[in-house]
């Protein structure tokens, strides 16, 4: 599970809402485990509004990055442009000054790419 945490964190170093971390609970993170009741590893927590979950999704890369992306990840709401970075915020307002036919042709072409391998600094905005 190691390598797939490590590739998790990697994707999220950049993020403005979401971090992923790990303890060594047999060492210099043993409070911190004792903390937050943690009895067997690897042990996944993750924090909505501040209250503690226990994960108990899939352990591979896929599953985990789907986790995070579908419930701890904040979007770029381009109605209000809350939680929307600089670069959002421009590319809203570029298409903003588009017609319908424009934005539809981006749309689809956006959806064709979904799901897709993309090169991690790429996907970043």
């Amino acid at each position: 599970m190691k390598p797939a945490w490590d590739q998790l964190g990697d994707e999220y170093a950049d993020s403005s809402s979401v971090l992923i971390g790990d303890s060594d609970c047999t060492d210099s993170g043993k409070s911190l485990c004792d903390k937050f009741d943690v009895k067997g590893f690897p042990t996944i927590k993750y924090w909505v509004d501040g209250e503690v979950q226990d994960y108990s999704g899939g352990r591979d890369y896929d599953a985990l990055n789907e986790f995070v992306s579908t419930t701890l990840g904040k979007l770029c709401d381009v109605i209000t442009l809350d939680d929307c970075n600089d670069k959002e915020k421009g590319y809203v307002e570029k298409m903003k000054g588009k017609g319908a036919d424009e934005r539809e042709k981006q749309l689809v072409r956006l959806t064709g790419m979904k799901g897709n391998d993309m090169k991690s600094e790429l996907k970043k905005w």
